[in-house]
Parts: C-alpha cells; sequence; structure tokens
C-alpha cells in the first residue's frame, strides 16, 4: 500500500485550538480555523496585519498589560530561540460587530520558536487558548456565579499578574549578572595579542540561549630563557560571578607558576593544590604547553582537559594526547602529574580550545576533534586571525554554541 503524503498545511488549519504563524516583525503569515472563529477576525483582517494593529491594549483600561506581555515573550523568543510559556493573561478584545465596545477575555499564551537552516527564529509558533469561561464558571452554577464568580476570577488573575512581575524581575536580575560576569571577565582575561615575534588569535564565545557565563579562561605568558612561550587554556565547572571569579585565581595561579616551573607538568601540580582550597574549583579542567621556538619542542600536560591540535605545515593534524591526567583537584599531591613532548618546524600552527567547540550532546566527542582537524588542516594557510573566525564559523552551531567556547590559536 503506496504511503499518502500528509497535506500539512490542511493539518495546520484543522488543529484543535487557536494556533497562529508570526513573523520575526511580528505580522500574522497564517492563521488556523479555529484562530479565525474564537478572535471574531476574518483570515484578510489578519493575514500580513502586524499582530498589535490588530488587537491592541483596550484604550479605556490605563493598567492594561495584555498587549506589553505578549510584545515581551515574542521578543524574548526571538532574541534567545527558546519556547516562552506565558502566565495566565487578561487582554481584552474590540467586539468586532461593535467598534469602541471591549469584552473581558483571559487567555493562557505559548510563543515557540521555528528555526531556519541557519539556526535564526524564521517564524513564531503563537499558541492561544481562551480561557474567559473556565474562570468565570468557576464560581460554581449558574445561580452562585457573582460574588464568588468575581472574586475567583480577580483572585486568579492577580496571582497571574504576580507570578508575570515575578519571571520579568528575575530575567532582569539574571541579565545584570551575565553583562557583571562578562565585564569581569573581559577585564581578568589578557587582550589578544603578539607573544614575543608570534603571531597569536584568541576567542572567547559565551554561550548562547542562557543567562550564565565564564566558566572558560586562556593565557599566553613570556617563560624566561630563550625564545619560550607558554599556553594554556581551562575550564571551571559553573557559571556566573562565582565561576568568573574562580577562573580569574586559577589563571593568575597558572599564569604565575608557569613563569618558575620546571616544566608544564610542575606548573599543573602548584595549581591543583591552590584549587584544593578554591571554592567552586572543583572538577575544574586545563592544559598548558611550554613552547621552546629555538629547540622547536612543545612540551605540554593536561589535567582532564580536550588535548591542544599541533598543525604542521604540510597539514598532518597531531592531537596533544600522551599527558592527560585527571581534573586539577583530583589527583593526589605525592604523584607527580605525567609530561610528554612533540617537535614541530616553523610555521606550524598551535591551536588549544575548550570543550564548548567541539562538544554536542547528540554525538561522540571523537566527531567534534575530527571536524576540528580537519578545519585547520583544511585552512592552515590563514593568519591566526582569521583562522580563529573561519575555525568559529564551522565548528559552532549556527545558533551559538550552549556552552562557553575559549580558542587560542598561535603560529610557531
Amino acid at each position: 500500500m503506496a504511503e499518502t503524503a500528509i497535506d500539512y498545511g490542511a493539518v495546520f488549519k484543522a488543529l484543535p485550538g487557536m494556533v497562529a504563524l508570526l513573523t520575526p516583525e511580528l505580522v500574522y503569515a497564517d492563521v488556523n480555523d479555529e484562530f479565525v472563529r474564537v478572535s471574531g477576525r476574518s483570515r484578510e483582517q489578519l493575514i500580513g496585519k502586524y499582530l498589535f494593529d490588530v488587537f491592541p491594549d483596550n484604550p479605556n483600561d490605563s493598567a492594561a498589560t495584555g498587549m506589553r506581555n505578549l510584545e515581551a515573550s515574542l521578543y524574548r523568543v526571538l532574541a534567545t530561540g527558546e519556547r516562552d510559556t506565558m502566565a495566565l493573561q487578561r487582554y481584552d478584545v474590540e467586539d468586532p460587530e461593535r467598534p469602541g465596545e471591549w469584552q473581558k477575555r483571559y487567555w493562557s499564551p505559548v510563543n515557540a520558536p521555528l528555526l531556519g537552516s541557519d539556526g535564526k527564529v524564521v517564524l513564531i509558533l503563537h499558541r492561544v487558548e481562551e480561557v474567559t469561561e473556565l474562570i468565570r464558571a468557576r464560581g460554581g452554577s449558574a445561580g452562585n456565579r457573582g460574588s464568588r464568580g468575581r472574586v475567583l476570577e480577580a483572585e486568579l488573575y492577580t496571582r497571574a499578574r504576580e507570578l508575570q512581575e515575578l519571571n520579568e524581575r528575575l530575567r532582569q536580575a539574571h541579565s545584570r549578572e551575565r553583562e557583571v560576569a562578562l565585564a569581569l571577565q573581559e577585564a581578568m582575561l589578557p587582550a589578544p595579542r603578539q607573544v614575543r615575534n608570534h603571531p597569536a588569535a584568541v576567542r572567547y564565545r559565551p554561550a548562547v540561549g542562557a543567562l550564565n557565563v565564564c566558566g572558560d579562561w586562556y593565557d599566553l605568558v613570556d617563560l624566561v630563557g630563550g625564545d619560550r612561550i607558554g599556553v594554556a587554556v581551562g575550564d571551571v565547572v559553573g557559571h556566573g560571578l562565582a565561576a568568573a571569579g574562580v577562573m580569574g585565581q586559577l589563571r593568575s595561579a597558572l599564569s604565575a607558576a608557569s613563569r618558575v616551573a620546571d616544566g608544564p607538568a610542575q606548573a599543573l601540580d602548584v595549581l591543583g593544590r591552590y584549587a584544593h582550597v578554591i571554592d567552586g574549583a572543583e572538577s575544574a579542567t586545563a592544559v598548558t604547553t611550554f613552547i621552546d621556538c629555538d629547540r622547536h619542542v612543545i612540551t605540554y600536560s593536561s589535567a582532564g582537559h580536550p588535548p591542544p591540535v599541533l598543525v604542521h605545515p604540510d597539514g598532518r593534524t597531531e592531537f596533544l594526547d600522551q599527558a592527560t591526567d585527571t581534573p586539577l583537584d583530583a589527583r593526589p599531591d605525592p604523584i607527580p602529574r605525567p609530561q610528554a613532548g612533540t617537535t614541530f618546524q616553523p610555521g606550524a600552527t598551535l591551536v588549544l580550545y575548550t570543550d564548548g567547540l567541539i562538544e554536542r550532546r547528540t554525538e561522540d566527542i571523537d566527531m567534534g576533534l575530527d571536524r576540528l582537524a580537519e578545519a585547520l588542516r583544511k585552512h592552515r594557510d590563514q593568519d591566526p586571525e582569521t583562522l580563529a573566525d573561519t575555525v568559529l564559523t564551522e565548528l559552532l552551531p549556527p545558533g551559538g554554541s550552549t556552552d562557553d567556547t575559549a580558542l587560542i590559536i598561535v603560529r610557531l
């Protein structure tokens, strides 16, 4: 028996409940039959029209907030690419048959994004359930609907408005913390610069679609004794201001330890002992490399972090994964961390990064590592600044990563 093609246009029109599709400009792109019936507007009065031209707030009610709340919800969906479920709303509607007369109506809206191939919101699915009759009926039978019904109606609406206002205050508080944490991280991380005679590029991308940031860090230091530099990245578990503070302490400690340590393993040993006494440093990871450009040797050590990549001038990629150990606070003090080394030719490129660049929830981490190696091999002739932008474009999802991402590229 041949499969019957599903007419999704017909399905949309027949959906139970009111459903509309809105453009990012909040213009009606389509509505289903139930939306037309319940709203009392024809398709011609809706399609192609700006939402709030069709359904403005009741001008006779100075306390009306339905339009403002709905607009805020729709813009949140556009900004985050995530579904937004609204609290119960009173949103009066003008009687289509009696212009100037407004009907008291209650609604339960949900707004969900429809994403394009580039990860951006191309349409908003706006689903609304009218609960006006339900609220009025909660007072009991027709004979007992008067005072009890009005009291319950007012109480439900008041609680819904309180919930809406509380959610908005929480969003604003988290947004302020996010801005402070980003500013703090920017102040603590070193600015992009050339290390001795070696061009370098650094990038930091906070997670998208979330209010939390600031677990990742990077560092570049000049080491004593010839043309030697240290390059490191790390990742603090957790987010927000607390993680930003821990990140700053660990980065500064590793930077100082690297300048006096015999090698990267000893520097991580010192950092691990320090992490034991820092609240919030649990399970933090880091990898550091000491680069001797006179001898063309890289020594490295990793504390539970994804391996750096060395891209040779001929395009061969080498993951520096022969000295991988447990996270910073998970190793007993008497046991030294492992250390390994490799050689390079002038013109090679060293790349360090955090897991936000390669990890995806739906796939094995090896797929992300392979993707990174291929992008670096293919674009190895680009200068570090251009290469950094190319790698982020090719590896991060179109809408951005749900985890912070730090990236550092040095041309040797």
